[in-house]
């Protein structure tokens, strides 16, 4: 009798275990749809928006005018790359934002004059240029320092921007 009395309450208790399990499941698998609905809006709410950019800025400085050749002038390029290599790069980074903008692409966003102006006169850009102004605000109000480039070494930095 002990036994029979023992089973009823073994199969009593299983029966109320498996019972609490199965709503924790039900429960578990609506939270995996909420879950994913919820990152459907993310995904609608983020995508980007294209932007469209001034290029008849040309900036403020002693550059007023730049012709580029339809050719990159390798040599020019070449020197260009040694000068951001050793006074640009500790805030720019070809391929990605870093305490400045990337300048892969910078001719699509701005005119050959505005990045020259930028190269040789950066403080007065920031105080005076629009973009120069807005480009402070997005770095975190991190100036660009002035590496006091000659016109030549400029003009070779643009060189090299243009074979990234």
């Amino acid at each position: 009798m002990k036994n029979v009395i023992k089973l009823s309450l073994l199969v009593i208790f299983s029966l109320s275990l498996s019972s609490c399990g199965g709503d924790a499941k039900k429960e578990k698998k609506e939270k995996v749809k909420i879950t994913t609905k919820k990152k459907e809006v993310k995904k609608v709410k983020t995508e980007k928006k294209e932007k469209t950019y001034d290029l008849s800025n040309k900036g403020i400085g002693p550059i007023k005018s730049i012709t580029l050749s339809a050719d990159i002038d390798q040599a020019m390029a070449t020197k260009g790359a040694e000068v951001y290599k050793a006074k640009c790069t500790a805030c720019h980074k070809v391929e990605k934002k870093f305490i400045g903008p990337s300048p892969k692409g910078i001719f699509k966003k701005r005119s050959p004059e505005w990045i020259m102006n930028m190269i040789l006169n950066p403080d007065e850009m920031v105080k005076k240029d629009p973009i120069a102004k807005a480009l402070l605000m997005e770095y975190n109000g991190s100036p660009m320092a002035n590496q006091n480039l000659t016109e030549e070494e400029a003009r070779s930095v643009l060189e090299y921007f243009r074979t990234l």
